[in-house]
């Protein structure tokens, strides 16, 4: 191993994304804590209660953002890839998408925008052909989950069109 090569020589810096993670890890930690705290008196004559899993959640979040924090300020996380906001938008346009629409144009429509801007987020370009797929897969899926097994999905006009 050459000189240049060896770890030792390196200096790395903290890593501020895996630091901002550990913050938000511990915040999460904290509020769990904070909620769980006021339901006091429900154990009832047994020490294990409603209280025990939300607190043991909590204690793993909290040495998962010591050690996130310990490693971010060590700097022992490997090096990540320059992050595409293209693609990311794309996706999450989708999501609004579909949040924005299930209630004004129903689930299959809604949910088919969703799967065409997520696929133009992962490279398909032609949203010309994944939109008509998207909501022909989501039409099959409305109807075997609010036909078939009976569960409440919002309907549109695709879904009042046949049923």
């Amino acid at each position: 191993m050459s000189q240049g090569d060896h770890p030792s020589s390196q200096t790395r810096r903290p890593d501020w994304a895996a630091l901002t993670i550990a913050v938000v890890l511990a915040v999460i930690a904290g509020i769990i804590f904070w909620d769980v705290s006021r339901l006091t008196g429900l154990a009832g004559y047994s020490q294990i209660g409603p209280t025990t899993v939300p607190y043991a959640i909590a204690l793993c979040l909290l040495v998962l953002a010591v050690w996130t924090a310990i490693e971010a300020l060590r700097g022992d996380f490997p090096e990540r890839d320059h992050q595409d906001l293209g693609p990311v938008a794309w996706i999450v346009g989708g999501l609004a998408a579909q949040m924005l629409l299930l209630n004004t144009l129903g689930f299959s429509i809604a949910t088919g925008m969703l799967f065409a801007l997520a696929a133009r987020g992962f490279g398909k370009r032609k949203l010309w052909l994944s939109v008509p797929i998207g909501i022909a897969f989501s039409f099959v899926v409305w109807v075997i989950f609010a036909k078939l097994l009976k569960l409440s999905l919002p309907a549109g006009p695709l879904e009042r069109l046949f049923f």
